[in-house]
């Protein structure tokens, strides 16, 4: 059976005190192990696989800064999603818009 795979981009809300800490210690995201989304719930089964988005400094140097962590998992309920996390200050008032759902597929 063919995968499919369709194009989300909305945000998600992590469940409260289900961060990776060990991670967080590291500078890295703490990948929370459940999330809200569209008003259901989600646990992380497996981490897939993981990568960094980087682009060049703004300033000018040669230096790269890490734009985003991504993850591709799979839930507890079978389904495979790309999410990610924005390291991007955002806006005053938008600060927890940091975990976004970029796709979802079946298996």
């Amino acid at each position: 059976m063919k995968q499919t795979e369709k194009f989300i981009s909305e945000k998600i809300e992590p469940v409260r005190g289900t961060f990776d800490t060990k991670a967080m210690s590291r500078g890295e995201p703490g990948l929370p192990s459940r999330f809200s989304w569209r008003k259901a719930e989600y646990g992380i089964a497996e981490v897939v696989r993981k990568w960094k988005e980087t682009s060049p400094c703004s300033s000018g140097s040669k230096e790269k800064y890490v734009r985003k962590h991504w993850y591709e998992i799979k839930t507890t309920g079978g389904l495979r999603m790309k999410i990610y996390f924005e390291r991007k200050s955002m806006p005053r008032g938008q600060a927890k818009k940091r975990w976004w759902l970029y796709s979802v597929s079946d298996q």
